[in-house]
């Protein structure tokens, strides 16, 4: 962490400065001026400190921030719009950045900035905790800037072929994950239909659930959020991924898309930490769902499992390259195929080995909607291929409706109240349901 001191040595002006306006007007560093005056001077200097901080840690990237920003902002509207919605929700973090980029990051070391003029830590102590907590944040909101543009992307393409958005119903589309699962099952961020096709998608999922079930459930569900691809798609309504029947628990994706905004990002290197370490329960080890997994790690790192084993034990983690984790998820999930969105162009020996491994790249794609026409073609593709309404006649009224009934009952509802709910809200709602017939024939 050297470097990062002599980096930061470039603020020490502005440090010692605050440090001597502290020692004149509060030497016991209880941060409470009576005097206005005083108060304001002391908020000047302290947020020229910050200020400072992130300038020099992030340089350039910061203009570049509010570029992306910008942008994903436009696309956003430009959606809503499409759509007919009133609102998209992103993560709190991601909101808080495209708010203003800097003060986000500023934020960030509100109580490092605190501890270090409380003489808590030293300047170089101070220096490697400030650094890294800057850094990560601007990647990761960098890099889920780029995510949400190209989901939106998506379904903006996915409506010029003639979908539209039919989840969420409320106008508001949510790009975040968090509390979405408490009610012990996963629900899509969007689900959008075309006539008789319907696909879904499902961001950063799976991740734990809530259930009032075994510790060995929530071991399973701890383990399994290392491995979350961007997006998990399916070429049909699906409203809940949860299958505790299957290994790994969920219904298996039949696309997945990963995002890249990074110009190396083939070149990243990553650890799966803590939940890959040996569980404590012989049994869980055991699992269907770990041996999977370790024979995945096995193949992408054409290693012999046993090996696999021996470098969990010591290490508690594993490090793989992103090309790596790629074709890990590729090997966990089994999905149809795997696309790789990447915003700057990929070696073409890199892409030769993902697409050995039946994952496309589409890459160069930058902020340019138009590249990612060959994933839109392919999921209409897979829309037709899966969706339950193609997988009958439309005239077999009774196989479609046991095919909805087969869905509602993944959620724990009893077949026989599924079937007399049906009839007895077409019922009440005749008119409505007509309606709703007709649009999907229009």
């Amino acid at each position: 962490m050297g470097k990062v001191v002599d980096k930061l040595s470039s603020i020490l002006n502005y440090f010692n400065e605050l440090m001597k306006f502290l020692d004149t007007y509060d030497p016991n560093r209880t941060f409470k001026f009576r005097n206005v005056e005083v108060r304001e001077k002391f908020h000047t200097l302290f947020e020229s400190f910050r200020d400072a901080i992130v300038d020099v840690v992030c340089g350039d990237d910061i203009k570049l921030a509010e570029e992306w920003r910008n942008i994903l902002l436009n696309l956003a509207s430009k959606f809503k719009k499409t759509f007919g919605l009133l609102d998209i929700v992103f993560s709190k973090e991601l909101s808080s950045f495209l708010k203003d980029p800097k003060h986000h990051l500023k934020k960030k070391i509100f109580l490092y900035v605190h501890d270090l003029l409380r003489g808590k830590v030293s300047f170089e102590e101070f220096a490697e905790k400030a650094y890294p907590a800057i850094m990560t944040s601007l990647r990761t909101n960098m890099r889920t800037i780029y995510q949400d543009w190209v989901f939106l992307a998506i379904l903006l393409k996915l409506h010029e072929r003639g979908f539209r958005l039919v989840y969420p119903e409320l106008g508001v589309l949510s790009l975040e994950r968090h509390s979405k699962q408490k009610l012990g099952y996963i629900p899509p961020n969007a689900v959008l239909r075309c006539g008789f096709t319907s696909i879904s998608f499902f961001i950063e999922a799976p991740r734990p659930i809530s259930w009032e079930d075994t510790q060995d459930l929530s071991r399973i569900w701890s383990l399994y959020t290392a491995l979350r691809p961007d997006m998990l798609v399916y070429g049909d309504a699906i409203f809940n991924i949860v299958d505790l029947e299957r290994s790994p628990p969920i219904v298996r994706p039949h696309v997945i898309i990963e995002c890249k905004e990074l110009p190396d990002w083939y070149t990243r290197v990553r650890y799966i930490r803590g939940p890959l370490a040996k569980p404590l329960s012989a049994e869980e080890w055991r699992s269907k769902w770990l041996v999977g997994l370790r024979q995945g790690l096995a193949d992408i790192l054409g290693i012999e499992v046993k090996k696999v084993d021996t470098m969990i034990e010591e290490k508690k983690s594993i490090k793989l390259k992103d090309e790596q984790i790629v074709m890990l998820y590729r090997s966990v999930y089994k999905p149809d195929i795997m696309f790789v969105v990447s915003r700057c162009r990929v070696p073409e020996n890199i892409k030769d080995r993902l697409r050995d491994q039946n994952i496309e790249v589409i890459d160069d794609v930058g902020f340019n909607i138009d590249k990612i026409e060959p994933l839109i073609d392919k999921l209409v593709e897979i829309c037709k291929k899966y969706s339950t309404y193609r997988m009958f006649e439309e005239n077999d009224t009774i196989s479609i409706i046991e095919a909805m009934v087969s869905k509602i009952f993944m959620r724990n509802i009893s077949r026989d109240v599924i079937r007399k709910a049906i009839v007895e809200y077409i019922s009440r709602n005749i008119d409505d349901f007509v309606k709703f017939l007709k649009t999907l024939t229009s």
